[in-house]
């Protein structure tokens, strides 16, 4: 067991529950049942990820008063801050002056795929180096899409605000047809498709919202997407559609015609003034048919809106955290905490491990299995998997009309 200083880092967009996580992180280490204090002498925070440690941006978190500890259960958005720096060999040098200086041993980053891949890094160059340096990760995206673990912290809630959204505008859709005869609602997500699969567990009916999902695992075709669209109005009188933001043409080109990157080199879906996938649909829309509609993009709020939370989420967060530490303690490097599936019905979870190099840069899709023949559109096997996840949503009243 080493001695020293651990550090906390959080990294990427926020989820409603990544405080959660790092409340758990920071009342493990300071548990002296789960001798964390004969390890580590002080528990100190990133501010603004790898980015401000690198400026030398550390805040004690053991000075922090307890019951805000305790608040950061329930608390949204990113405590310590974030940032999407992309790390470079060249800040190798300057991570580990850092490390020495404030003497980190333990090494904690609460992301998705590319934090996971920054910790291996810094790890293995830590190795090399001859310093001593436990890392482990602790999951969290909204957008499910990271591997080796069934979900992650913060999925619950977003996929819940997305079916609570969709739900909703789909009434008011339906109510206001003669007026506006179809709504788009985007969800983020950039190559898979589980925020807006999620929108599914809104339909209880079979003119409910939504009508059709549009899934970055599908290609898009606009002829195919039109005529499903002149069905479901012909059908209903107005059409709900639910599309993620990286849903791409069969050459890979995104609809939202995007061609702004991210320092991962990722596509900036809308970003810097660009169109959004949402828009694109509605001019398509209105083009072919002449129909007045809207759409709804609502971007980051599905990553901080804390009063959808769904407790479970909270519950998995805290858990992953406090384990990420026992892991530590006991020499355990380079994996990220994994939540495990045991029954979906009744729901029930474990924790486990998956090792930082298969999880790093890796992404996750939703399965085939959980996708219609059509294309557009979720499966049965997909709810099952979705609703332990999302809760009960609420069941709101419909009028009979009954002719007069």
């Amino acid at each position: 067991m080493f001695q020293g200083n651990a550090i906390i880092g959080q990294s990427g967009g926020p989820t409603s529950v990544i405080n959660a996580s790092l409340a758990g992180i920071v009342e493990a280490a300071r548990d002296p049942q789960a001798g964390a204090r004969s390890a580590i002498r002080r528990t100190l925070g990133m501010r603004y990820g790898i980015e401000g440690f690198m400026r030398g941006e550390v805040v004690d978190l053991g000075a922090e008063d307890p019951a805000t500890i305790t608040a950061l259960h329930t608390t949204p958005s990113s405590a310590l801050g974030s940032c999407r720096h992309k790390v470079k060999e060249a800040d190798f040098p300057q991570i580990l002056e850092m490390l020495r200086r404030f003497d980190i041993r333990y090494y904690f980053l609460i992301g998705g795929n590319d934090t996971m891949d920054t910790i291996h890094r810094v790890e293995t160059y830590c190795r090399g180096q001859g310093y001593d340096l436990i890392g482990v990760g602790v999951p969290k995206t909204v957008d499910n899409d990271l591997c080796g673990t069934d979900h992650t912290p913060g999925f619950g809630s977003a996929a819940r605000y997305v079916a609570l959204s969709v739900k909703q505008a789909g009434m008011l859709a339906r109510d206001m047809k003669l007026v506006d005869q179809f709504v788009v609602f985007q969800t983020v997500g950039r190559s898979a498709g589980w925020l807006p699969a999620a929108a599914a567990l809104a339909k209880v009916n079979e003119d409910d919202a939504p009508h059709i999902i549009l899934l970055p695992e599908r290609a898009f075709d606009q002829e195919r997407f039109l005529a499903d669209v002149k069905r479901c109005y012909d059908r209903y009188g107005w059409c709900s559609i639910v599309c993620g933001e990286g849903v791409c043409y069969a050459d890979g080109t995104p609809i939202s015609a995007s061609r702004v990157s991210d320092k991962f080199a990722n596509v900036e879906f809308g970003a810097m003034g660009g169109t959004s996938a949402a828009m694109m649909l509605h001019r398509m829309i209105h083009a072919a048919f002449g129909w007045r509609g809207e759409f709804q993009v609502c971007e980051s709020l599905q990553m901080c809106a804390a009063d959808r939370v769904h407790p479970g989420d909270t519950e998995e967060a805290l858990a992953c955290g406090r384990r990420a530490v026992e892991l530590a303690l006991a020499g355990t490097s380079g994996v990220m905490v994994s939540i495990v599936r045991e029954s979906s019905d009744p729901y029930r979870w474990s924790l486990g491990t998956a090792p930082l190099a298969e999880v790093a840069l890796g992404a996750k899709p939703m399965p085939d299995a959980f996708i219609n023949a059509e294309g557009n559109f979720v499966t049965s096997e997909c709810l099952a998997y979705l609703k332990p996840l999302v809760g009960p949503l609420p069941d709101y009243a419909r009028l009979a009309g009954r002719p007069a």
